[in-house]
């Protein structure tokens, strides 16, 4: 059997009319969720940090997300498209989102309602970030920022073991000044310290596979 050419694969990839995204060698795929909270607007900072660090990012809104830092700036810092809902995927025959929840090695979101919290741990699944969630084997990571009040009531703690036992990770929130006036728990952790966890865990994924 002869191997396919580069070049032909090339344009065998472009007479099908599908985008074709191609990995550097050693490139980890992260999906970035971002949902509305006021803390919404650190994602940008967030998805600069992990291209630096040399990862290929793609970021998927809520969209309540969208009211508070626009797609065009995440897309311009990410270097890729965009997605905030369904309707966007109109590419090729398969579905944006399980394409990235097939190619996510990380799935993060930051920040991390109450809101998709609460999906999560009830496998809701009305919009794309929820559904990534749904369909990927990737380690998740959530960034919770909210309210105190509400990240200390009860439905919130239940959802957050609930995830924990499936064995999805969280950083923070810490405890500082709120955006709603009230000072305790529930702020956003430190942008630095969420990408540094997220590339531990993907490290720790290359060491599982060795």
């Amino acid at each position: 059997m002869i191997a396919e050419g580069g070049d032909s694969k090339r344009k065998r990839d472009k007479a099908s009319g599908r985008k074709v995204v191609r990995l550097r060698p050693g490139t980890k795929s992260v999906v970035l969720g971002v949902t509305g909270s006021i803390a919404a607007y650190k994602s940008a900072e967030l998805a600069s940090l992990l291209v630096k660090q040399g990862h290929e990012v793609f970021v998927v809104m809520t969209r309540d997300a969208t009211e508070f830092i626009s797609p065009l700036t995440l897309q311009t810092l990410s270097k890729n498209p965009v997605i905030t809902s369904f309707f966007d995927e109109k590419e090729s025959w398969r579905p944006g989102h399980i394409e990235l929840a097939d190619r996510a090695n990380l799935l993060l979101i930051a920040p991390a309602t109450a809101h998709i919290i609460a999906e999560l741990a009830h496998g809701l699944a009305d919009h794309p970030l929820a559904a990534i969630a749904l369909a990927t084997r990737a380690p998740i990571l959530l960034a919770p920022a909210m309210n105190g009040k509400m990240w200390g009531h009860p439905a919130t703690m239940d959802n957050v073991e609930k995830l924990k036992e499936r064995g999805v990770d969280f950083i923070g929130p810490e405890e500082g000044m709120l955006a709603c006036g009230y000072e305790g728990m529930g702020r956003l952790w430190k942008v630095n310290d969420i990408a540094f966890r997220a590339e531990f865990l993907l490290a720790r994924q290359d060491n599982l596979i060795a």
